[in-house]
């Protein structure tokens, strides 16, 4: 069986929402965004309550669905992901999302309930390695997304908007007409951390996705 990246995910914040139905309504937004933007193997669909998935075939493209969704997100709700690596064994695939198992999905359990325990409050994706990846490999992948994950927290809505055109191919004369400002306003956000976290994701997808 080949490898691939699981993606599991849930909401947070979303008690705060104005209504569970708005929660949920901006959830499917946000999947159908990311979606559109980075292609998966299967797309991010919702499971159960506040809970999403999807599957990747690289790890470049699992981290940035899983930006991508907190960008397409409206406070104060959030999304926080766990990444997984491994193989996959497929049982049903009438259902939706389909019925599956194998070492891609623990790890990406890990991942998720990694998250759980005590750290970084800015802490919102997380990536178990599992038997494919070093330990030493993952924690310089997950060094780079502890980094990121606080530097998009410290965007105010018009950089994240900036952020996700970005990261969908969009140049800064591009952006600073879908948001009708000058290019030097775009410039200094790009600045100030909206061209940072482009670039470093950017520079992750580069990465072999290689075994140990």
């Amino acid at each position: 069986m080949s490898v691939i990246f699981a993606v599991i995910g849930d909401l947070v914040g979303s008690r705060r929402s104005a209504s569970r139905g708005h929660a949920q309504a901006a959830l499917h937004e946000a999947l159908a965004g990311a979606s559109a933007i980075v292609a998966p193997i299967d797309r991010l669909e919702p499971t159960v309550g506040d809970e999403f998935q999807g599957v990747y075939a690289t790890l470049g493209g699992a981290t940035l669905a899983a930006l991508l969704v907190r960008l397409h997100l409206p406070e104060p709700v959030d999304a926080r992901c766990g990444i997984g690596v491994g193989a996959r064994e497929v049982f049903d695939t009438d259902r939706t999302p389909m019925l599956q198992d194998g070492p891609a999905w623990w790890s990406a359990r890990a991942a998720i309930e990694a998250l759980d325990e005590p750290g970084p409050r800015s802490r919102r994706t997380w990536f178990d390695g599992g038997e494919v990846f070093r330990a030493a490999d993952a924690a310089l992948v997950n060094a780079f997304l502890l980094t990121r994950d606080a530097l998009v927290d410290r965007l105010n809505d018009r950089s994240r908007r900036m952020l996700r055109r970005a990261l969908a191919g969009a140049s800064q004369r591009e952006i600073a007409a879908a948001e009708q400002i000058s290019e030097s306003a775009v410039s200094q956000a790009f600045a100030k951390g909206v061209g940072a976290i482009r670039d470093a994701q950017q520079m992750l997808a580069t990465i072999a996705d290689h075994p140990r």
